[in-house]
């Protein structure tokens, strides 16, 4: 059993600090056991969001050490202790209090990405029949927990704040989910493009990296939509062929 220091930022919208907590750090804890017990113990009054601590809901994203993680899937063990451990909360949405962040925008902008339009089934019981191949590239995307850390390490939003204009790279893999979905009839390309403007991504893979679920965001999804929103609108022989039909 060792002693460990967390610098946990504490505060509102209004402004806030960080906050210096001594606990102790016993063998298996995470960062989000190591809160709550800063919580029962030092600091009643500190506001931490949590749901299922076992890296399935989403809900404990923080930045830890300046990285963006969750807490329930973090363990002291991995964090050099010899040093304050900084949490905070995520710096691209705006804080609520202490660790807690209004990620409503989120939801916003999943409404305006067009719904998945099934095509006429096409088999004689009434159901589709598609390639396994289709069925298995879409699964990956099912996986996301919406912990939103790809959105807050994604620097069209964190640093340049276009909320307005991007979706971020959450919303391209549910995109890409649909796009790639064999019965769906939809098409979002045109979207894609512009107002949720793929284009603003420069295929940095800082999303990836943070994924707690290890989706490879960038290469399975944005780089795949970016290519069919390029066939679809700048390829050459595609716009002669719109200008002559």
């Amino acid at each position: 059993m060792a002693e460990a220091v967390f610098r946990i930022w504490r505060g509102t919208a209004a402004g806030g600090q960080f906050v210096e907590y001594r606990t102790e750090a016993t063998t298996g804890m995470v960062v989000l056991d190591a809160v709550h017990k800063i919580q029962a113990e030092q600091a009643n009054d500190l506001s931490v969001r949590w749901n299922c601590k076992a890296g399935k809901c989403g809900s404990c994203s923080a930045e830890i050490n300046g990285k963006p993680r969750l807490m329930c899937m973090t363990r002291l063990n991995e964090l050099p202790l010899e040093k304050p451990v900084t949490v905070q909360p995520m710096q691209a949405f705006p804080i609520i209090r202490d660790l807690v962040t209004d990620v409503s925008w989120n939801f916003e902008v999943k409404r305006k990405i067009r719904k998945f339009s099934p095509r006429a089934a096409d088999a004689p019981d009434g159901t589709w029949r598609m390639a396994q191949a289709d069925v298995d590239r879409v699964q990956e995307f099912r996986k996301c927990i919406e912990c939103f850390l790809c959105q807050d390490v994604c620097h069209v939003l964190r640093e340049h704040k276009y909320f307005d204009t991007f979706i971020g790279p959450r919303y391209f893999v549910y995109a890409a989910a649909l796009e790639m979905q064999p019965i769906d009839k939809e098409n979002r390309l045109s979207d894609l493009r512009d107002p949720h403007n793929i284009g603003y991504c420069n295929i940095g893979k800082c999303c990836t990296n943070v994924c707690p679920e290890e989706i490879k965001i960038t290469d399975n999804a944005i780089i795949p939509l970016k290519e069919r929103v390029v066939d679809e609108f700048y390829d050459p022989l595609r716009m002669l062929f719109r200008v002559f039909k």
